[in-house]
């Protein structure tokens, strides 16, 4: 499965089966998440074998079942934080997917169980990605359209409201679709887009932002402009 086949595949998954995670399959990822960690100057860390943080009321609320693994996103605490946890994080989870893998970002959803994870100082907890494999493969959402989400029209390149449509499958806290994608013309020979988040009251925009944007390069192509 390639990256963007995956964006096309990957549903939030909720309720996961107690097979645990194959040998090779956790090798694989932890190498993954010290790339990513490395590039996006993060400190995520896989967690397994420990179902505590999804048994609390929240979890609960949040249809939660059988998350024995996860994944805790943590980072210095910093203005772009969120947007760098939305744009490496979903790394991980796309190609978590490629592995045969389920996965569900989680805001709020979780309890933090002293000794499972590691802070160093000035650090702080995004979010966690619940990761396993789903009891379902999760199922799709309505989405907004591309017009509702950026100024592609006739005269945009293709390129670009391929970028979008692959933006609307990102995953946005409770669906929200809060961002905006802009072409926003030619400079010194390279196209231009710029990429905004909405408000919401729920927050997460900036996160959201982040994985959307990833979303983007990947289905229009980095080589193909550069972000405003």
């Amino acid at each position: 499965m390639t990256i963007q086949e995956a964006i096309e595949a990957r549903h939030s998954v909720r309720a996961y089966k107690s097979q645990p995670l194959a040998v090779e399959t956790v090798k694989v990822l932890e190498e993954k998440i010290g790339e990513l960690n490395r590039a996006g100057q993060l400190h995520m860390q896989l967690i397994l074998n420990e179902p505590k943080a999804f048994l609390g009321p929240l979890a609960k609320y949040g249809k939660f079942r059988g998350v024995n693994n996860y994944i805790v996103v943590a980072g210095q605490k910093a203005d772009d934080l969120d947007e760098r946890v939305g744009y490496y994080g979903e790394q991980l989870v796309l190609f978590a997917q490629t592995l045969g893998l389920n996965t569900c970002w989680v805001g709020l959803s979780y309890s933090k169980i002293p000794g499972t994870y590691v802070l160093d100082e000035g650090e702080k907890i995004a979010c966690y990605i619940a990761i396993g494999y789903g009891e379902t493969q999760g199922v799709s959402h309505k989405i907004k359209t591309v017009e509702q989400v950026s100024n592609a029209c006739d005269n945009t390149p293709a390129w670009f409201r391929k970028g979008v449509e692959a933006a609307l499958l990102a995953p946005t806290a409770v669906n929200q679709q809060k961002f905006h994608f802009e072409y926003a013309g030619m400079k010194d020979g390279r196209h231009q887009v710029l990429a905004k988040k909405g408000f919401s009251l729920i927050g997460y925009t900036h996160m959201d932002l982040g994985i959307a944007k990833y979303h983007f390069e990947i289905a229009a192509g980095t080589d193909n402009f550069e972000w405003k």
